[in-house]
């Protein structure tokens, strides 16, 4: 049997779109972009959703937004050490300074009882992300956000359909950024997107993501295809050359939006197939510990079902790597649980952290892996992974 890392569900609907959209010549941001945010926004329950080209670029663009509220380059973001290196890329693509905080083994989330040690005069928001669609200690992070009067930025990148409390995630947050890459539960392909119920926010996300440009009302995409806006000119000048701020080139494209359409017309099936993966697992791993676990889902929460994490315990008789491969020979794709990335990833060495700074996102970074809970994958599936960790531990 196989059991693939991911999956994409490209609809009957999306296929007819995307040709509507080939021959029309209007491939660039356009009213399908539009669509697809308004749906998006109307899912989570929020006034605004800006559509872009990344999830990285969500993260960069949703801190980008705080220039326009008196942040300056260089100040600081504080955000876990451990997660998809997206997450800190983009807190120095949008000229910020990353600040890393260590995070709870159980949960795989920032230790939000570290948070406040961190927080000095440059502090200009708290960036938790909900790892493996597990939400993050968020009564605590906007308490400490309010206190010191911070921002708070949620990563949502994996929380597809996680709540918190009742409420859902990318909703408990000044501004949320998602990711819609091809792995993801809504899914434009490539492409992220950014949620708020500020409009001031979402006014200058759409100026930030065409290059700073003046211009930024909803009905103007700013590109070729766009058409008459009626507050294209004003004293006589073509604001779509006027630039109000250091902006990016980070657009959706029409042929994305309409697979992310197709994507949200099936999110509920969808979600309930993987929801259901994702607890079956859960429930039926408990019977490997203490060599292996995973993160647990609390009575006042929802975990996004995202993928499958696995952590081998420090004392188990084989490696984190040993069980990957074995799993990998019977046809289950596995990836590794992230890294602490100021000390496990290179190209944050120049911040000056070491070895050592972050046990815990050290230690899942050395221990962790994880696998899809897709929803092309049903019961037998389940059982297949299960029976297979249970014949890799019979070796011990």
């Amino acid at each position: 049997m196989k059991i693939p890392f991911g999956t994409i569900s490209i609809t009957e609907e999306s296929k007819k779109l995307i040709t509507e959209i080939v021959n029309s010549n209007r491939l660039s941001c356009g009213k399908y972009v539009r669509e697809f945010e308004e749906k998006f926004a109307s899912l989570l329950g929020v006034k605004e959703a800006v559509a872009l080209s990344s999830g990285t670029d969500a993260d960069a663009l949703a801190l980008a937004v705080l220039y326009d509220f008196g942040a300056q380059r260089g100040d600081e973001i504080i955000i876990p050490a451990l997660s998809f290196v997206a997450t800190g890329n983009a807190v120095l693509e949008a000229g910020f300074k990353p600040v890393f905080v260590d995070i709870n083994r159980k949960t795989l989330n920032i230790d939000s009882s570290l948070i406040e040690q961190v927080i000095t005069e440059k502090t200009r928001a708290i960036m938790p992300v909900h790892l493996m669609g597990k939400p993050a200690d968020m009564d605590k992070i906007t308490a400490l956000a309010k206190k010191h009067k911070l921002y708070v930025i949620e990563d949502a990148a994996e929380a597809h359909g996680a709540e918190y409390k009742g409420k859902k995630i990318g909703t408990l947050s000044d501004i949320a950024a998602y990711s819609l890459y091809i792995a993801h539960i809504i899914t434009t392909i490539e492409g992220g997107i950014v949620v708020t119920d500020r409009e001031d926010f979402a006014s200058i996300l759409r100026s930030l993501r065409s290059h700073g440009r003046a211009c930024k009302c909803k009905k103007c995409i700013l590109n070729i295809n766009s058409g008459y806006c009626p507050e294209r000119f004003k004293n006589g000048k073509d604001i779509r050359f006027i630039f109000e701020r250091i902006g990016y080139s980070s657009k959706m494209n029409e042929i994305e939006a309409a697979v992310g359409l197709g994507s949200i017309s099936h999110y509920g099936e969808i979600i309930t197939r993987r929801r259901k993966n994702l607890i079956s697992m859960v429930d039926g791993f408990q019977r490997f510990k203490p060599y292996l676990t995973t993160i647990k889902e609390e009575a006042y929460e929802k975990i996004g079902p995202h993928a499958f994490a696995v952590i081998a315990s420090s004392d188990a008789p084989f490696t984190r790597e040993e069980l990957s491969q074995f799993l990998e020979k019977k046809g289950i794709e596995t990836r590794d649980l992230f890294s602490s990335m100021p000390t496990q990833c290179e190209g944050f060495s120049f911040l000056g952290y070491n070895l050592g700074d972050f046990p815990n996102a050290e230690f899942i970074g050395n221990h962790g892996l994880h696998i899809g809970v897709h929803q092309d994958l049903g019961d037998k599936h389940v059982e297949y992974f299960l029976n297979t960790v249970d014949n890799f531990l019979s070796q011990y």
